[in-house]
């Protein structure tokens, strides 16, 4: 089965064809970064002004040639941002009645998880997902396709949300998340081996599966402010990261301890930080985890629309165009 999905929740205009969930034909992503890094941020009048005009042409391409012909449409409804939801709503809606068409709505954070089935990976269940972006951080056991359990998540900010937002505060630009690696990497080329100790870690040792990252940000604040010495932005950039690193790779070891899955899923924009792969890849090692770990290729973790159509593949529940509506405020397990 050839699907044609259709992601547009934040900033990016996406447009893909992937065949039977793993087959990827055409991976299409139109970005608008570029205009956000301007501004520091996202408005987001601007992002779905700028989506209208692009997703036309960014589903022609992904159409074209061999992938013309399609089985059915997949559509991300949310969560995300109302206008930037409608664009690629109210246009799968129109192909589907134009093209008869089955569509089935996506949720784009279910959509995060299934980048790891791409390309050949095949996770196994019961299966352990994290997902870490910018707007979302939430853990979840799968047991199958379609029967996914919220586990934690975070009380406040999100992972990637904190990585924005200290950016900020460090005069890095936007998006943060990669600002901030960037300027991390050139610290730890110069200092092998450091001790990144200075931010907390909040909620590490509970027992629980939450996290909450508002604190950090805080924290970071007040360092700036009453600092006694000197620190370069690289270090403070290393010490940030590490604090985020070191609460999602401790607490997602210790679900993988408690509830013993056979694979553990990362997912989202956040899981293209080299240094969280990194450390994801010496933990599983080192505490002879049994469970496969799984990560995406970089270009998969940010939003694209091959993830739309592998969920959709998986969790085929076609559902009539009339009734399908943009909602923002989806959870993981809405």
């Amino acid at each position: 089965m050839k699907i044609l999905g259709i992601e547009t929740s934040c900033d990016e205009t996406a447009a893909a064809v992937v065949e039977d969930g793993t087959k990827i034909l055409s991976n299409i992503v139109a970005s608008s970064q570029e205009m956000h890094a301007k501004t520091g941020g996202i408005i987001p009048e601007q992002a779905a002004r700028q989506q209208v005009k692009s997703i036309t042409s960014v589903i022609d391409q992904a159409l074209d040639t061999k992938q013309k012909k399609i089985d059915a449409i997949a559509v991300t409804v949310g969560p995300g941002l109302i206008g930037s939801l409608l664009v690629g709503v109210e246009t799968a809606k129109t192909l589907s009645y134009l093209w008869k068409k089955p569509i089935v709505p996506i949720n784009h954070l279910v959509g995060h998880l299934y980048a790891n089935w791409l390309e050949g990976s095949t996770p196994e269940f019961p299966a352990l997902g994290l997902v870490v972006s910018g707007g979302h951080t939430d853990m979840v056991l799968m047991k199958n396709h379609g029967n996914i359990k919220w586990i934690g998540g975070t009380r406040d900010d999100a992972a990637g949300e904190a990585f924005d937002k200290t950016a900020r505060l460090l005069g890095l630009g936007y998006p943060g998340g990669p600002a901030i690696a960037a300027q991390a990497a050139k610290f730890e080329v110069r200092n092998p081996k450091p001790e990144l100790n200075l931010f907390p870690r909040p909620l590490i040792n509970e027992d629980n599966f939450d996290f909450s990252f508002s604190g950090l940000k805080t924290a970071v604040l007040n360092y700036i402010n009453h600092q006694s010495s000197v620190i370069s932005h690289r270090r403070l950039a290393a010490e940030v990261q590490e604090a985020i690193v070191d609460v999602l790779v401790t607490k997602s070891v210790k679900a993988v301890q408690k509830y013993k899955p056979k694979s553990f899923l990362l997912g989202g924009g956040v899981a293209a930080n080299n240094r969280l792969r990194e450390r994801f890849q010496e933990e599983f090692v080192s505490k002879k985890l049994q469970a496969t770990f799984h990560v995406p290729a970089v270009k998969f973790c940010t939003d694209n629309a091959s993830v739309i159509a592998s969920a959709a593949h998986f969790n085929y529940r076609p559902v009539d165009w009339k009734k399908i509506v943009a909602n923002p405020q989806l959870t993981i397990t809405d």
